[in-house]
């Protein structure tokens, strides 16, 4: 999959890193300030519990 992506971006290796970089940016973005706010009141990280 990785490399089926690299040879579908355009540009020298140069080119090609910066535009994965911002991709990644991009994903890393979306997941923070969209996916995790949503998911955060199904996840309970307040209530721990040992043993029980």
């Amino acid at each position: 999959m990785y490399g089926w992506l690299w040879r579908r971006l355009p540009g020298n290796t140069g080119v090609k890193l910066l535009v994965a970089t911002v991709l990644v940016a991009i994903a890393v973005a979306v997941l923070w300030f969209a996916v995790f706010p949503l998911l955060e009141p199904a996840v309970t990280l307040d209530e721990v519990t040992l043993f029980g």
